[in-house]
């Protein structure tokens, strides 16, 4: 058990920005901004700094555990409440998968906080903006620190409330409010999802606590059939947060948010968080092979569904959030075949060159005042630092050596080809069109000449586009924009070493944590060099096909389209996902079953009801008025017969 200094120290983590929430909140609430004893800029300037001490005592965090090779370190659990027989503890893990996931989740929220100092610089929200990213990175923190289910699940439904006022951020603008309640409902599916996974598990172990389902799982404890759809409800939630097929529609909507928003939900937290919670319990997920079975057929679909759509979109930042979806699709793929080492490296590395990637994006909308890569181009002489600094991001992405991508997607696919060799066959395809839509996007946006922008003032629905200021004439991002970039490259270039082969410290570290038992059902497959140089010369054929279609004309794309129709019509219309949602499902469906039932309710019980009594009514008025003859006769025989009844029933019940 450590001493309480340093527990106290494992809180903090989660707390310093939970505080800058509080102090900002609190200066909003009592018009100190208003007033000008408070500048906007404090508020930026808090977080930061409590970000940065969360960062520090990260790091402190995964050194420790390094030091007991990723092995648990003892905390204390405290009394939260108590319902008759249910007792709910809260406490803080820290283990090896703990201490990787909070640095990924302090390091990235810290560089992009820095970011968004220049790129919110002239909004209207700058203070509101700065409490919801603090409110989010504590929620992914209590998230990835929790050591009971139901204080994970409190958090993780947290985090879906934090996306939603960020991705609503905007919210003057009906594009961003629609996002954002799509975003909120779709995740709330996969959310039923995990509240039944866990009233399932409660009623076959009685406890919420994550150490003891993991032992009841490994003991036999639980029947297969409740495992089997505990597991499943944990990976529905999974497929919500991570936008895992059929449920990823609400993640390149989610781009209508601020683009450093888009940086943090794609890199480290919303969608890392799906990830995250299949390794967390992988003690429950390695003795299901159904599960497993199908999270590698999920993930599988999702990764080349995705990448497919990142081939057709023109908005630079929908073809990051159709990258991001595959990639999580890769992760998934990687827990399916039992590398969950690989998968939480691949999500590792994919933090650092997809938030450079989102980041990047912004930087050029701040050059150019559009996303649309139809009016970019040439961008690589008036913005040769975020041109650098994209270039090392897109090939760590594609996975070429000596890029982080390549250590860590390389991993996957090897664990793959050692436990299901069709799972592998998908993985490289993936790394093709990967590959092509990557190569046409920095083709698009830096190569050839410039096509003009857009001016923001002019565009109907700027978005983000106002963070930037004169668009007419392309230029390189202020310091605290570029900064970030670097920083971020040197990580997308150098993080896969520290699980490249022969080193694998990384890998011991998010390994160490695990039973025993599990520790064996793992896929450990070795480096193999062929895999390596396959996956690489598939990627250099991406961005060749890229360069000669894009760049050198060499084929025609009008030629292609008709040649592959109906895949091309299939593609821009998102497989026509979001019409059978949005209009089959919800307002034909749900809207116009509950618009013709409120009718027959209205019609028959409501009217029925009113009109029924009315008819009584005059019925039986028309039934009383015929015994008012006006007959003395019939009335004394009438009250004669009412006497002699009630003398009966006296004698009757008194005899």
């Amino acid at each position: 058990m450590l001493d309480p200094i340093k527990e106290g120290a494992v809180w903090a983590i989660m707390f310093l920005p939970l505080a800058s929430f509080g102090i900002i909140t609190l200066v909003s609430l009592l018009g100190l901004t208003r007033s000008g004893a408070w500048r906007p800029r404090y508020s930026g300037y808090l977080t930061i700094a409590a970000i940065f001490g969360s960062f520090l005592l990260s790091l402190w965090a995964l050194d420790s555990v390094a030091d007991s090779d990723g092995a648990r370190i003892g905390f204390g659990s405290y009394e939260w409440l108590t319902i008759g027989d249910l007792q709910v503890n809260i406490g803080i893990t820290l283990d090896g998968l703990t201490g990787v996931m909070l640095v990924v989740v302090t390091g990235v929220s810290l560089l992009v906080q820095i970011y968004s100092q220049e790129y919110m610089r002239d909004d209207e929200g700058y203070n509101r903006y700065f409490a919801f990213m603090s409110l989010f990175t504590t929620s992914m923190l209590g998230l990835v620190l929790a050591s009971n289910i139901l204080q994970l699940f409190v958090f993780w439904e947290l985090v879906g409330l934090c996306s939603y006022l960020l991705i609503g951020f905007w919210f003057q603008k009906d594009s961003a409010r629609r996002a954002a309640v799509k975003a909120f409902l779709v995740t709330r599916i996969g959310d039923l999802g995990f509240m039944i996974a866990l009233l399932i598990i409660f009623t076959q172990t009685g406890s919420l606590d994550i150490d003891e389902i993991y032992e009841a799982a490994i003991a036999g404890a639980i029947g297969s059939t409740a495992l089997t759809f505990f597991a499943l409800g944990l990976f529905a939630g999974a497929a919500g947060k991570s936008a895992q097929f059929p449920l990823h529609t609400w993640l390149p909507d989610a781009m209508e948010g601020p683009t450093p928003v888009s940086a943090l939900i794609h890199a480290a937290t919303m969608v890392a968080a799906g990830v995250y919670l299949v390794a967390r319990f992988y003690p429950v997920f390695a003795v299901s092979e159904d599960a497993l079975l199908t999270i590698a057929i999920i993930g599988s679909i999702t990764t080349i569904m995705a990448a497919l759509l990142g081939i057709v979109a023109t908005d630079i930042k929908r073809v990051m959030a159709y990258s991001t979806i595959s990639q999580l699709g890769y992760m998934m793929m990687g827990l399916g075949v039992g590398g969950m080492v690989a998968a939480i490296f691949h999500l590792f590395t994919h933090a650092f060159f997809k938030a450079l990637l989102f980041l990047g994006a912004g930087s050029v909308n701040h050059a150019t005042g559009t996303f649309d890569m139809r009016r970019m181009g040439g961008l690589r002489k008036y913005m040769p630092i975020t041109y650098g600094t994209m270039i090392v991001a897109s090939l760590a992405l594609v996975g070429l050596f000596p890029f982080a991508g390549f250590w860590s997607k390389d991993e996957i696919l090897a664990d793959a080809w050692a436990d299901s060799p069709w799972v592998f066959v998908v993985g490289m395809a993936g790394v093709y069109l990967t590959a092509l839509y990557v190569g046409r996007m920095i083709i698009m946006t830096f190569w050839g000449e410039y096509r003009g922008g857009v001016q923001a003032e002019d565009e109907e629905h700027a978005g983000d586009a106002h963070a930037g200021g004169h668009h007419a004439a392309p230029h390189e991002s202020p310091p605290l924009m570029t900064l970030p970039l670097i920083v971020l490259a040197v990580f997308a270039f150098g993080a896969g070493f520290l699980n490249a082969p022969g080193v694998d410290w990384l890998g011991d570290i998010i390994e160490g944590w695990l039973p025993h038992e599990t520790e064996e059902l793992l896929t450990h497959a070795d480096f193999k060099l062929w895999i390596a140089l396959t996956s690489v010369a598939i990627g250099l054929a991406g961005l060749s096909t890229a360069w000669a279609i894009y760049q050198a004309k060499m084929l025609d794309p009008a030629r292609i389209r008709s040649f592959l129709q109906p895949l091309p019509q299939l593609l821009e219309n998102r497989y026509y996902l979001d019409y059978l949602y949005e209009t089959v499902f919800v307002k034909e469906l749900v809207l116009g079953s509950s618009r013709w039932g409120l009718a027959l309710w209205d019609e028959y019980v409501i009217d029925g009801a009113v009109n029924g009594l009315a008819s009584a009514t005059g019925w039986s008025g028309k039934q009383l008025r015929l015994a008012q003859t006006g007959q003395v006769q019939l009335y004394g025989g009438v009250m004669f017969l009412g006497t002699i009844a009630a003398i009966v029933g006296i004698l009757v019940v008194n005899p």
